[in-house]
């Protein structure tokens, strides 16, 4: 990083310098050449313009360029032929020259170029008098060559900026870096991220995000892990508790058929034995049901519509009600009108009728159910057996029952309320308990919608 910002500063400089020195040069070669202009003027000033074409010699042009301290004269014809120079002995026409075609045709003209005789770069200045020409000339350098003669010190400027350049860097960078050298350490231990200097203000957000969320992904790894060995702790449960039910049934309905087969009942007793075997088999069916639709929610992927959850919430009382007089439980609902929620009605029957079914199976004889429905919330508050602080972190899991008794005195097979947890959360909805064993249980779903997971424990 020291080295980029050094090699960046020095080309900024080393480029900045070269333009300038070119620029220079420039500027120095266009005053040159204006001063030379204006004196070669004055240098025609001392000619004598009365003389005469047949007055003009070389040993004149000598004079003459010695008056004017070694500047080159030369005389030509009105029509640019050559007729003496004070250097130059060669006889060509000059006709084709800038300032000689000029001074022909508007009386003067000025050009700087190589001299094609001497090889010299010559500042040219040539006037038109009656009947010949007179050109003055002073040696004069071109831009390149001002250029070239400024490249030592240029080379020399150079050198100091590249010593300037490195010194600088050294010391600002570090200057520059500390902040974020310091950033770095503190992103490193995990801590939270507070710049030296408010430029460094988004990178230290940014720092702050991306810790936080690696702390989050962190236990979002860790819950999922504790979710693999509830889950496998609830598997087991479920294979325990799924082969006693299915095998009391089983057993009943092979016992009660083989007596069937036998002849050994007849009449009331052979009715009595058919029907147990029917209601068994009602049973095993519930349970495969159970089963199946537990695993179709996640492909769930129907649209929703609106719902009248009011009318739901009174059918699935109604109902339930032969549930509530055979448990001898009391049943207070205040259903709003109304209320409607974009689900599907399915979902919605199945998340009212498992929370209150649960209420009354696991309520005690003569106890109470109520039941509130707003457009804002459901709740389900029962007087039943409660639940312990050990298994309120587990209820919603699959498979799991309060009763550990394995004889279904109470009913269900522990998907219900692992149903309605998929539901709510598919939906979107916070679902949460409160509950104290031996006090009853609370069970509230806010149909708001949440930004994260949809049900809570």
């Amino acid at each position: 990083m020291k080295k980029r910002i050094m090699w960046m500063g020095f080309a900024i400089t080393a480029i900045a310098l070269i333009v300038f020195s070119v620029i220079s040069a420039q500027i120095y070669y266009d005053n040159n050449v204006a001063y030379s202009q204006r004196y070669l003027r004055a240098y025609m000033a001392a000619f004598d313009g009365t003389l005469t074409a047949d007055m003009l010699d070389a040993d004149y042009a000598r004079q003459l360029s010695e008056a004017l301290g070694g500047a080159r004269v030369t005389f030509l014809t009105a029509e640019g032929d050559f007729i003496a120079d004070s250097e130059d002995e060669d006889e060509a026409s000059r006709a084709l020259r800038p300032e000689v075609q000029a001074a022909i045709s508007s009386g003067e003209g000025f050009d700087v170029r190589s001299s094609q005789t001497l090889g010299d770069t010559f500042m040219y200045y040539c006037r038109r008098f009656d009947g010949y020409l007179v050109r003055v000339a002073e040696r004069t350098q071109s831009m390149w060559s001002i250029y070239l003669d400024a490249l030592p010190a240029v080379a020399i400027f150079l050198v100091a900026d590249a010593l300037f350049c490195l010194l600088l860097s050294y010391l600002s960078t570090g200057f520059i870096l500390r902040p974020l050298e310091q950033l770095a350490r503190d992103a490193a231990s995990k801590q939270r991220v507070q710049p030296a200097v408010e430029e460094l203000r988004p990178f230290a957000q940014l720092i702050n995000r991306m810790n936080e969320d690696a702390e989050q992904r962190v236990r979002e790894i860790a819950e999922e892990r504790e979710q693999v060995v509830r889950a496998q702790r609830s598997k087991d449960e479920f294979i325990a508790n799924v082969t006693h039910e299915m095998n009391t049934p089983l057993t009943s309905i092979r016992g009660f058929a083989e007596l069937l087969a036998s002849g050994a009942l007849e009449g009331e007793r052979a009715q009595r034995a058919a029907q147990t075997i029917l209601t068994q088999s009602e049973r095993l069916q519930s349970l495969v049901a159970s089963i199946i639709n537990y695993s179709e929610i996640d492909s769930d992927d129907l649209p929703v519509y609106e719902v009248d959850a009011s009318r739901i919430a009174r059918e699935t009382l109604a109902a339930l009600t032969p549930e509530f007089r055979e448990k001898k439980v009391v049943l207070l609902s205040e259903i709003k009108d109304g209320v409607l929620l974009m689900s599907r009605q399915e979902r919605v029957t199945e998340i009212f009728g498992n929370i209150i079914r649960n209420a009354i199976r696991y309520n005690r004889e003569g106890g109470s159910v109520s039941v509130l429905l707003t457009q804002e919330e459901f709740t389900v508050s029962d007087t039943g057996i409660g639940i312990s602080e050990e298994n309120l972190e587990r209820i919603f899991d699959r498979f799991f029952t309060v009763d550990k008794s394995h004889n279904g005195k109470n009913g269900g097979f522990g998907l219900g309320l692992s149903v309605v947890k998929k539901l709510c959360r598919k939906q979107g909805w916070a679902l949460t308990v409160e509950s104290k064993e031996g006090a009853g249980s609370t069970f509230r779903i806010g149909f708001v919608q949440n930004e994260g997971d949809g049900a809570q424990k």
